[in-house]
């Protein structure tokens, strides 16, 4: 690897350019991925394609968010762990400090009536938004809706279904379930030799021991947060039915509208889609609610990018390591359609909002050059016409 060969640009020069992308990259983690490399790779000649595979392939293998695990890799390649922690702190800093001002106002306005009607549009439009990237995320990780898929990926598209099930019903977080699809699939496809009994049961034992850890306000935002950013894998939304799960159904932390309008200010703020934790954080306890929220959701993110970058290639050709990530990608994915469903059974209350949910669908899957923030203007002013004027 070429961490440390001459960088052609500063640390200085690559923390700006972050705190620019987090400033301004609408379009969610696929348009992000996509802008570092035009501007990094191709423009500039910081980072080359070899460095920017490397860092894309680490960044979908490991759990975390796809776009600010890419930032934090690429601020590793030539300035290592200063590199990394600056260039990440860059990105997610400025949609963190926009998502808290949005708290403010919400708390503030919230019950206002044009306040009300924005997210009546918004919130049904979000629905749309979630549902057709659930789809997408389907299709990318398992494989298409199509025989010859469900042939060849059956027991994906087991978990799949059992996940999405699991999570209609039961409306909760199911994160052994996560962690026991994983396991099977790698003994399944690429079972490893250094895999015993005793590491599977101290890993269980593990996960039961901090499942039901308790403390004050802070200390469960920062536990719960901490695991839903331990199990994202590939888009920011893979962490809704954490979130919908935890926030809404077990600590009763934020109404189900609250929880809508949640994911609908991510929508419509760039950065990484994951920073909504911040606007939920902010709701249930305020700043430092909200900085706890982020705090405990990134750090696993830079922990799972940071300690493998630099035996990474070894990592990358592991057959049981991507089997693993394999099983428990299909079951999220399964697990992000559950709580589509139960969000949608809740939100979408009348006929204008499902109406409004089903155009955001049909407009991301035809509409190609359509962006989120302007789907979401688009469902506010609806929401004003139809609540306010109509």
């Amino acid at each position: 690897m070429s961490y440390q060969k001459k960088s052609s640009y500063t640390l200085r020069q690559l923390v700006m350019y972050f705190l620019q992308l987090g400033t301004t990259g609408f379009g969610g983690p696929v348009a992000l991925v996509g802008y570092m490399h035009k501007d990094l790779v191709e423009k500039r000649g910081w980072i080359s394609e070899e460095e920017y595979k490397q860092g894309l392939a680490l960044a979908q293998l490991a759990p975390g968010p796809l776009a600010a695990q890419l930032a934090i890799y690429l601020g590793f390649v030539h300035h290592r762990i200063l590199g990394a922690t600056l260039a990440g702190i860059a990105f997610v800093l400025p949609s963190f400090v926009m998502v808290v001002v949005l708290g403010m106002a919400y708390k503030l306005y919230g019950g206002l009536a044009w306040m009300q009607a924005v997210f009546y549009g918004v919130g049904a439009a979000v629905i749309g938004i979630i549902a057709n990237s659930s789809y997408k995320l389907t299709t990318k990780s398992i494989g298409k809706f199509n025989g010859q898929s469900f042939k060849q990926h059956w027991l994906l598209w087991l978990f799949f279904l059992v996940a999405a099930t699991i999570t209609f019903v039961t409306q909760q977080e199911q994160v052994l379930l996560f962690v026991a699809t994983g396991l099977i699939y790698m003994f399944v496809k690429a079972p490893p030799k250094w895999f015993t009994n005793k590491i599977a049961n101290s890993l269980v034992l593990l996960q039961i021991g901090f499942w039901n850890f308790e403390t004050g306000t802070l200390g469960k935002i920062a536990i719960f947060f901490a695991k839903a950013g331990a199990f994202v894998f590939g888009s920011g939304l893979a962490i809704v039915p954490f979130l919908h799960a935890g926030v809404v159904t077990e600590n009763h932390w934020l109404t189900e509208q609250q929880f809508v309008d949640a994911v609908a200010v991510a929508m419509i703020t760039p950065g990484p889609v994951v920073i909504t934790v911040g606007f939920i954080g902010y709701l249930v306890a305020g700043f430092p609610g909200a900085s706890v929220a982020a705090l405990a959701t990134f750090l696993p993110c830079y922990l799972f990018t940071v300690i493998p970058a630099p035996y990474f290639k070894k990592i990358a050709k592991n057959q049981s390591i991507k089997a693993f990530v394999d099983g428990i990608t299909a079951t999220v994915v399964g697990a992000l359609v559950g709580a589509v469903i139960v969000i949608a059974s809740r939100s979408i209350t009348d006929i204008p909002t499902a109406l409004i949910a089903i155009i955001t669908i049909f407009a991301l899957l035809y509409i190609k050059k359509i962006q989120e923030p302007y789907i979401i203007l688009i469902a506010a002013i609806l929401g004003i016409l139809i609540k306010l004027i109509v």
